[in-house]
């Protein structure tokens, strides 16, 4: 069983709050828009084992050690990752390639800063983008979540709340 915490849009910031919502997982993915450079994802990986994408805010040495995306198994899930996804019937034309191309089960994006776990039938996967915890952009609420992947299923997620 797997225990993750999925964040994205730090833009260079990580608070006590977001480190202790995610205190109890076993890994962390980001999808992406760390910001601080390789300063915050060092920092988030030397908390807990991080996976991570790039994101459009991001520069080129961050893109080195975490990739514009990622393709990888979970719990019996297979799981794509990139920071400008979209959502069903509107998926970004770059996203929408390695959507046709890995199949994923799961498929995690940020980029819009909402908050949004939504499933989408014709591709037979759930599409997860957990909004921004960083204070950068036009969100009102930081977000982050938690949930649990094991035996092919995706289960008990959690969802953290911060007032910006």
């Amino acid at each position: 069983m797997a225990y993750i915490g999925l964040i994205s849009d730090t833009h260079g910031v990580f608070d006590p709050q977001f480190r202790e919502f995610l205190e109890p997982v076993d890994e962390i993915w980001h999808a992406g828009d760390f910001g601080g450079g390789m300063e915050l994802a060092e920092k988030i990986a030397e908390f807990k084992p991080l996976k991570g994408v790039a994101g459009n805010c991001d520069n080129h040495d961050l893109r080195f050690i975490h990739p514009l995306h990622r393709c990888f198994d979970c719990g019996g899930l297979k799981v794509l990752m990139t920071h400008v996804g979209g959502y069903p019937g509107r998926y970004d034309s770059r996203a929408r390639q390695l959507l046709d191309r890995y199949r994923p089960d799961i498929f995690v994006c940020g980029h819009s800063h909402i908050l949004k776990v939504v499933r989408d039938p014709g591709r037979d996967m759930l599409v997860i983008n957990p909004g921004a915890a960083g204070i950068q952009g036009f969100h009102l609420v930081r977000t982050a979540l938690r949930f649990h992947i094991d035996d092919g299923r995706i289960h008990d997620m959690e969802v953290f709340e911060l007032d910006r």
